[in-house]
């Protein structure tokens, strides 16, 4: 192998005069350039400068912060001055988010902008708004720097300012401060589930260990067939027999069923994970109870003040596991005014997401557009020379928005319209953006309900279908006279519906 051996690059005096004059004159070309490009720079920056001056301030007390996980730059003017005091490094400790707000009130500052950076944002934003700063939340992808612009944390505050004072920002949707606390709950809750659902398959793993092949007689090992097996299973119990004598009356499979699937091997590591996992699943789900208090009170607390009319009795549906242990449809009713659930799809859980995403009111959202675009549900058009480039819908984790798209997707069996519409589109889009189609139809009712108070009435899909049988008859007709032609119902003969026949007109 060969060996590599570095060599030292000799002095410049060491050279002879020849090459000492040509590395002299490399060093004054190189500064040259370099005193060029710092000329070049700064012309750049005061055109900058004066292109941000130039524009119509309408924001004059402003500020903007780029926020960080160590410390926080703050911005409350422009400066060309690379040593100005009016941009200035704060630590993210307490102790300097106090000395952030000080900064601002020294400089009659009004208005704030702030990236949505992580969840470094909340404490800071929390403690700006009760000192009763205007703060914008911004989205990082508005506030992008300029393509080639140098990027420092220095330049972002300055940027974000620069931005904000001239009007350039948009604020991110945040609901009140009840909602929330009602939000921050129903996630807590959501991960809770998610970590039971990791203990429940930790328990099937144990059981196919076993070669107890459980999980494929019943359609869920957590219900009440399923648990009562565990806890015998661990208790000690192992004859097939017996185990199956713990069979629910409303399980569809049969004792001889359960009984052939529960012999296996009870190997004592199997044994010990299968308790290990059922009694995390078991303390998962004491969790989920004390989340579920919590969800209650706060919903007592954001009750309407105004007086209701009684609750109509609806038959409850058929309780899971993982199901609230409160009547989340009568509290839900005492804090938006209406019943959420007699729109199609919309069950206890998705209306309870859906208001603790958007509040009990859309005022935030001025039309119905303006949410419908906000929950990313509707076409996101990309046009040039005239041309679609692109249609599709805006990408991102809106957690109202999932759970409209699976109400949608719960409507494939539904006799009722909106069953009806999701069918009608997935034949001419697709499934997928059907349930999209039909998710956006969901969040329009949802808006309109919570906009003006409005009932869902429900439409049978007879009448849906005729409605549309009469949308296509008038196309029908309007195609007839621009082609000179006369469409003719025919009301009796062989056919006993409505048909048509042209005649040249």
């Amino acid at each position: 192998m060969p060996a590599f051996t570095t060599r030292r690059q000799p002095a410049t005096s060491s050279l002879p005069n020849g090459k000492q004059a040509k590395a002299k004159a490399q060093r004054q070309a190189y500064n040259r350039r370099k005193t060029r490009a710092k000329v070049k720079s700064e012309a750049l920056r005061q055109k900058e400068a004066a292109q941000v001056e130039a524009l119509p301030v309408q924001h004059p007390h402003a500020a903007g912060i780029d926020i960080g996980s160590r410390s926080h730059w703050v911005c409350v003017g422009f400066s060309i001055q690379a040593d100005s005091c009016l941009i200035q490094e704060f630590p993210a400790h307490t102790a300097g988010l106090k000395a952030i707000a000080a900064f601002l009130r020294e400089h009659q500052v009004n208005t704030i902008a702030m990236e949505s950076t992580g969840i470094y944002w909340i404490p800071l934003y929390e403690l700006l708004q009760a000192e009763g700063f205007e703060v914008l939340l911004i989205d990082p992808s508005y506030s992008h720097q300029l393509r080639g612009r140098p990027k420092t944390d220095r330049r972002d505050c300055q940027w974000i300012y620069r931005l904000h004072s001239v009007g350039l920002l948009a604020a991110a949707f945040r609901p009140d401060e009840k909602t929330c606390q009602l939000r921050a709950y129903l996630r807590q809750r959501a991960n809770i589930v998610r970590q039971a659902s990791k203990h429940v398959q930790h328990m099937q793993k144990a059981l196919e260990q076993m070669n107890l092949k459980l999980t494929e007689i019943l359609s869920d090992i957590t219900g009440v067939t399923g648990r009562f097996i565990i806890r015998a299973i661990l208790r000690g119990t192992r004859a097939p027999e017996k185990l199956a004598k713990y069979r629910d009356k409303q399980c569809k499979a049969s004792e001889a069923e359960i009984a052939q699937a529960l012999t296996g091997s009870y190997r004592e590591e199997h044994l010990f994970e299968l308790k290990q996992a059922y009694e995390a699943w078991q303390f998962s789900l004491g969790q989920v109870e004390k989340v579920d208090d919590q969800i209650a009170l706060q919903l007592g607390r954001m009750k309407c003040d105004r007086a209701l009319p009684p609750l109509k009795p609806k038959s409850r549906p058929k309780r899971r596991v993982n199901s609230p242990r409160f009547d989340v449809r009568t509290a839900l009713y005492y804090v938006v005014g209406l019943d959420l659930t007699e729109i199609e799809g919309i069950s206890d859980l998705t209306a309870l997401t859906l208001i603790s995403e958007i509040g009990p009111s859309v005022s935030q959202f001025a039309t119905v557009k303006k949410f419908c675009s906000w929950l990313g549900l509707c076409p996101n058009w990309k046009k040039t020379g005239g041309r679609v480039k692109s249609s599709r819908t805006r990408r991102g984790v809106n957690r109202a928005a999932q759970a409209l798209r699976l109400a949608a997707q719960s409507l494939h069996h539904s006799q009722g319209a909106l069953g009806g519409f999701l069918r009608r589109m997935k034949a001419r889009l697709g499934a997928q953006a059907a349930v999209t189609a039909t998710a956006h139809k969901l969040a329009r009712i949802v808006y309109l309900a919570l906009k003006h108070g409005l009932t869902y009435v429900r439409q049978s899909q007879e009448e849906y279908e005729a409605q549309m049988r009469e949308k296509q008859l008038k196309a029908l007709k309007r195609k007839a006279r621009q082609l000179g032609l006369e469409i003719i119902e025919r009301t009796s003969g062989v056919v006993p519906t409505a048909a048509a026949a042209l005649v040249q007109g």
